[in-house]
């Protein structure tokens, strides 16, 4: 089972998933991807803590999307 979410910061999109694993548990994954021209979608290394539900999961790869917008994310073009 993957659920997923799709956030929208700034010029980017955050599509945010939890991947059901053993014992019930899920992992966050996470996806960028810019509005505007190069828009390639980008697979974002994210920790891979356990997490009680999909959505504490999905609420965990938002917030490192959000850290990796602050960090390395760019202005759109003027």
């Amino acid at each position: 089972m993957i659920a997923s979410q799709t956030f929208h910061l700034k010029h980017y999109d955050l599509t945010c998933s939890a991947q059901a694993c053993d014992n019930g548990m899920f992992q966050p994954a996470l996806m960028v991807s810019k509005n505007i021209w190069p828009s390639r979608p980008r697979t974002i290394a994210v920790r891979r803590d356990r997490h009680l539900t999909a959505d504490i999961a999905i609420e965990s790869a938002r917030a490192q999307g959000l850290d990796w917008v602050r960090d390395y994310g760019q202005p759109p073009p003027a």
